[in-house]
Order: C-alpha cells, then structure tokens, then sequence
C-alpha cells in the first residue's frame, strides 16, 4: 500500500510522522458533489479571512454559484459550515450575509487568543525538540523573505498571507493537542480577517518583522515566560492598532 508523510506531530519530545495511507479510490476519493462542495468551502473562508467579502455583505447563493462555478447546494453547504465557524451569519428568511465586526468582538477574540495560543506556545517550548526548532527558523526565514504588501491595494499579498499563517502555526505545532490546534486554527482565522480588513488601506509602519524575531529567539532559547510576554504584546499591539481602523467598518 502507498503511504506519503503528510504532517508532524510531537510527541513526549519524539517526532512521529503522521502517515497518509492512499487508499482504492472507492475508499479515499470524495464524491463529486463533496469535492464541490469543499471547493467553494475553501474559495469563500478564503475570500472572507483575507477581507475581499466585507463585513455586512449579502451572499447572494445565485451570484456565487456562477462565480464559483457550483451547484445552488454546495454553495448552500459551504455557507452552512462558514456559520459555524461564524465568519458567516445566517438570517432566517434573508440567507446569509458576512459576519460583522465591533471593537468588543476584536478585545474579546484578542484576549482568548492570548490565552490559547500563549498555552499552545509554553507546551510547544517544554515538548519540541530540534526538529521542531528547526521547522520555526524555517518558517520565519520564509515570511522576512516575503514581501507584505501584493503591490495594489496596499493589502496583504497571497504569499505573505500563506507565510505569515505558517510561522504562526510552527510556533504551537509541538502542544501536543490536537484539540488546541483546533482552536488556534479559528482563532487565528477571526484575528486575520480584522487584520486584513484593516490593511487593506495601507500598513500601520510597525515593525513586525522585529517583533516575529523576538519571539523566535525566546523559543531558540526555551524561555516560555519571555516568549508567552512577547507574543501577548504582539497580538495587542496589533489589537490597538486595529481598533481605529474597525470603528470605521463597524
């Protein structure tokens, strides 16, 4: 049987392959109707993280069963899966619209993340080893080589977008709990798409960039105390910088 080395996953300190069986195409091959479905799924969570559908906007079932060149059913899906996620909100009687934004949704989505991702950090330092180490300064090096801005709207480009989700996710990926990664993961969709939304009219002059090397030297050095600070300050640094440009979206 073919197998292909799919993810790493830390264990106790111990690197373990997460191995993808391909199995007879009955077995491990979608429908065409779910491969439909996830496709739009996955055009639409990404349309609206990086802030192209604004918040308030009606999703016209219609209109984007053209664009994306899928059935009325499985864009119908794939909204239904957004409102769980809640970047979509679904009104009865009037379909969906993009989820809105308020300065209170923003200091409430910062302070958990703070919270769970600060977790994730600290487990990530006390059970990765090197690999782990390396797979971080891999991922740092590929976002301060990739430029922010897509060169038009002053927004972020799809390759900062790909590298900036990476380093963040590199940094907890040895937590050790699958369970926490799943809140990292939507927490760090909700966060994006207030950043995006934000940047779409020009950066805030930080220095990010110094500050993602900050936090990496803290991990290189396994200092969970420094490291948790910094991304804290990281996260509400981009909260207050952010909270000026929401109340004119809100």
């Amino acid at each position: 049987m073919d197998y292909s080395i799919k993810n790493i996953f830390f264990r106790d300190g111990d690197v373990v392959p997460a191995i993808r069986y391909d199995l007879p195409m009955s077995q491990s091959r979608p429908t065409a109707v779910a491969s439909r479905t996830q496709t739009a799924y996955e055009q639409l969570r990404h349309d609206l993280i990086a802030g192209r559908l604004l918040p308030g906007d009606r999703l016209k079932i219609n209109e984007l069963s053209l664009s994306l060149g899928v059935s009325l059913g499985a864009v119908r899906e794939a909204l239904s899966r957004l409102t769980s996620e809640e970047l979509v909100v679904a009104e009865p009687q009037r379909g969906f619209r993009v989820a809105g934004v308020s300065i209170a949704d923003l200091r409430d989505l910062t302070m958990v993340r703070v919270e769970i991702e600060g977790m994730c950090l600290r487990r990530s330092i006390a059970c990765g080893d090197v690999a782990w180490e390396s797979l971080v300064v891999a991922a740092f090096h590929a976002l301060s080589r990739t430029a922010e801005s897509d060169g038009g709207n002053g927004g972020p480009g799809e390759n900062w977008l790909q590298a900036h989700a990476a380093f963040h996710r590199a940094l907890v990926s040895a937590c050790g709990s699958a369970w926490l990664l799943r809140l990292q993961g939507l927490l760090y969709a909700q966060s994006e798409r207030y950043r995006c939304l934000s940047l779409a009219g020009g950066g805030s002059g930080r220095d990010a960039q110094a500050e993602h090397q900050e936090i990496v030297e803290a991990v290189l050095t396994r200092s969970a105390d420094r490291a948790a600070a910094l991304l804290k300050a990281h996260f509400e640094t981009t909260s207050r910088i952010l909270e000026s440009k929401v109340r004119s979206m809100a």
